[in-house]
């Protein structure tokens, strides 16, 4: 197939970019339109698309581009992985690391996309030259999620981290923006979820459905702007995706969210690149001594210049 390109018309407005692609017309499955994507081979007004965007819904007049021919792994807009230099270590010992991960890079790596860089990549090339063991996984957060992550050393490390987790035992206090303002200025969010395995995405489900998953958070709202707020999120939890559904679903979607935004669109639309998401706070016990560690991460760059463009505006 050679490039091609088509215009969304006003009857397509609305459509999720994956099942449009899928169409007979275009790709004709969806498997090639998330090939496709994966690939780094769609644009939209120019702009690469991403797997985290697969779910963006188009807009009427917008330009697709598919470009089939196109060299190399795609590369991640308005974000550079960093090299290992430039790892932000906030903790390291014997067992284990504590990371602030730059939003655009991936945790862990894809099987979908092996040439992906990730950090557990980036931590694997810094502990080389020691002589150490690769990094274990412990938990993950979102590509497009910027803060806190801790990674084990050790096999027993990993166990002992990944049992605080799964018996939902860790501080783990999150950051957004998000469009409006909840209300109250303080609450719980209480939903069942169950993960869309076609389309990668959660979605809200019955309670007695089998495969439904208890998601809660705590939130409470820190700043309110014209047309935004800032809350802080207490996961007590920890499903996949959980923050940026639970707040799409009252209404009040992430800035820079393509995925979980419900249709219309929130306007005025505030112009950022990712889904304003910062993994803020992270607390747990040391997996060898039981000692309570807690640590903070600054907000990167982009989320502090969201952040004063909001105020500036209020």
């Amino acid at each position: 197939m050679t490039d091609q390109s088509w215009q969304v018309s006003q009857e397509e407005a609305g459509w999720r970019l994956d099942k449009w692609l899928a169409a007979a017309a275009r790709l004709g499955s969806r498997s090639r339109a998330l090939a496709a994507i994966e690939r780094g081979k769609v644009f939209i007004n120019g702009a690469e698309q991403t797997v985290s965007e697969t779910g963006r819904r188009l807009r009427a007049g917008e330009t697709v581009r598919l470009w089939m021919d196109r060299p190399g792994t795609a590369q991640r807009r308005g974000s550079t992985p960093p090299r290992v230099s430039e790892l932000e270590i906030i903790y390291e010992d014997e067992a284990l690391l504590v990371i602030a991960k730059p939003a655009g890079l991936l945790t862990v790596p894809l099987a979908r996309q092996p040439a992906e860089p990730s950090l557990l990549d980036k931590v694997e090339q810094y502990l080389r030259p020691q002589g150490k063991r690769r990094p274990l996984v412990v938990h993950r957060i979102d590509r497009d999620t910027s803060g806190l992550v801790v990674l084990a050393k050790t096999p027993p490390a990993q166990a002992a981290l990944k049992e605080q987790f799964e018996k939902q035992e860790p501080e783990r206090i999150y950051w957004a923006v998000v469009y409006g303002c909840p209300a109250p200025n303080a609450g719980t969010w209480r939903d069942f979820l169950v993960w869309d395995r076609d389309y990668l995405i959660q979605k809200r489900a019955r309670p007695g459905y089998e495969r439904a998953k208890k998601a809660i958070s705590r939130y409470r709202v820190l700043e309110q702007y014209q047309e935004a707020a800032l809350i802080e999120v207490s996961l007590v939890t920890g499903k996949r995706n959980q923050i940026r559904i639970q707040a799409a679903l009252r209404g009040h979607p992430l800035v820079g969210e393509r995925m979980y935004v419900r249709s219309p669109a929130p306007r005025p639309p505030i112009d950022f690149h990712r889904q304003a998401l910062h993994a803020y706070r992270l607390g747990f016990r040391h997996p060898a001594d039981d000692r309570p560690l807690s640590f903070e991460a600054s907000l990167p760059d982009d989320f502090q210049a969201l952040l004063g463009k909001l105020r500036s505006r209020h």
